[in-house]
């Protein structure tokens, strides 16, 4: 019940079909109570929490309605959101943003109207297992023992469900690795932005907190670092969704009235850094307990099977080594590892750091020292070549918060151009961010869209 999922219910309902919405997590109301208790006393709900549940992964963010994509649609969906409770100025505004507090409504309206016009939403509701019969679905299991009979699933996980991922390459679901991103959260006192990019204080021209967006291209590599996901007036909140996990994203209400500042840093990471770079050692050990774990599940594949599945997986396995080595680094807790700005880059210990919206508290830590240095190094030659373009951003009264890891799924579920299904099982639709086709709220919506139009298609030949 992401915005792919959302959408494509939606208009699947709109059109007379009778959609069925299964989501692992919980609807919006008791999600925000399940959140916040992770957030105040550390208990995660691995089905329920910032990346699963009602709204999906963005329902905990900004709410940013920019896109870089093209499509006839955009400004009718724009108008279904403010249908929904958005406000009237995301219609004309440049970068348009919506705010945590008003998505979670938001979501809900849409819900409601699904269910008005006779489709069903189910919370709750993993997907466990997918049943297919000659190359075609046949059905589905829920929680590892419901079985609901189907010749049609679109599946818009998002860009966090790595068991399902695991569950679909079990069941010979093709699959490619592709490019991802991975970095830190770094926080700045707004007032410092606001100096930045305006001169003055905001409320004396009329405007908002300020906002920046940085790149920078290594020539040598070719890769770039680049800021992700920028929440002015924000907070940084833990994003986890499994144990033995610190993973940090920024959000912020609709007012966008904190103090605090708060941005993604990434760096771009192509499948054959992992492959052919320095994680190369990690990764092999890394395998070998995947194999053992995969075995335990599908005892019949062979070597040559696992070795594909290490290939095709092993930017989620490169994420999920970084996240666990993050709660290491924090004391084996939601307790982040962090670093003053300017000691990153100049490789230097933090002896104290300063104040931080993140909840759960900060630890100093070297940062540049345990990160993998195809990461650290892009990282510090972006905030130098960023400190010199940007008057004040490069200062040690930044703090730099570790890791951010869920900027995109960096798995691709193949699927056809023109149909829509994935191009070895028929009546199998990938769709949104999590299949690796959407960046965004308003890209999975336009995807989710698509797809329903796909959806009828398939009904109709």
């Amino acid at each position: 019940s992401g915005p792919a999922g959302l959408f494509c219910a939606w208009y699947l309902a709109k059109a007379g079909y009778c959609p069925l919405v299964l989501e692992r997590g919980e609807e919006a109301d008791k999600r925000q109570e399940t959140v916040e208790n992770f957030w105040k006393n550390g208990i995660l709900d691995p089905d329920s929490n910032v990346q699963f549940g009602e709204g999906g992964a963005g329902t905990f963010s900004d709410g940013k309605l920019t896109t870089r994509i093209t499509h006839p649609r955009l400004h009718e969906i724009s108008k279904y959101f403010v249908e929904f409770g958005a406000p009237e100025e995301i219609l004309y505004k440049h970068k348009p943003h919506v705010g945590t507090d008003k998505l979670r409504t938001m979501v809900k309206a849409m819900r409601e109207r699904i269910i008005e016009w006779g489709g069903e939403v189910r919370f709750g509701s993993k997907v466990t297992d997918l049943f297919i019969e000659n190359d075609r679905i046949v059905g589905v299991e829920v929680n590892g023992s419901e079985r609901i009979d189907t010749t049609v699933v679109l599946s818009g996980v998002g860009h966090s469900a790595r068991d399902t991922y695991e569950m679909l390459y079990k069941r010979n679901v093709e699959m490619t690795a592709k490019p991802f991103a991975i970095g830190v959260r770094i926080e700045h006192d707004q007032a410092l932005i606001d100096e930045s990019q305006y001169g003055v204080e905001p409320s004396s021209l009329g405007l908002g907190a300020a906002e920046y967006s940085l790149v920078y291209h290594d020539k040598e590599t070719g890769r770039t670092a680049y800021s992700f996901c920028m929440c002015p007036g924000g907070f940084i909140v833990p994003a986890a969704s499994g144990p033995e996990q610190v993973v940090v994203n920024g959000m912020s209400p609709s007012n966008r009235g904190s103090r605090w500042s708060n941005s993604g840093m990434v760096v771009e990471v192509q499948p054959e850094d992992l492959i052919n770079g320095e994680w190369r050692v990690e990764n092999e050990e890394l395998a070998a307990q995947r194999n053992e774990q995969l075995l335990a599940l599908n005892p019949s594949l062979n070597n040559s099977q696992l070795s594909t599945l290490n290939s095709q997986l092993l930017p989620l396995y490169f994420q999920e080594e970084q996240e666990r080595q993050c709660w290491l680094q924090g004391g084996r807790r939601q307790t982040a590892p962090a670093q003053r700005m300017q000691d990153f880059t100049r490789k230097k210990l933090s002896y104290d750091l300063p104040e931080s919206s993140y909840s759960p508290g900060l630890i100093s830590s070297p940062l540049h020292f345990w990160m993998p240095e195809f990461i650290s190094k892009r990282l510090s030659l972006g905030f130098q070549q960023f400190g010199r373009s940007s008057h004040g951003f490069l200062t040690n009264e930044a703090v730099m918060i570790g890791v951010e890891t869920r900027t995109s799924s960096p798995v691709r579920i193949v699927r056809d151009k023109e149909t829509l299904q994935h191009t070895t099982v028929r009546g199998l639709f990938p769709c949104g961010e999590g299949a690796g086709y959407a960046g965004g709220i308003v890209s999975a919506g336009v995807d989710g869209e698509r797809c329903a139009e796909a959806v009828a298609n398939y009904f109709n030949r």
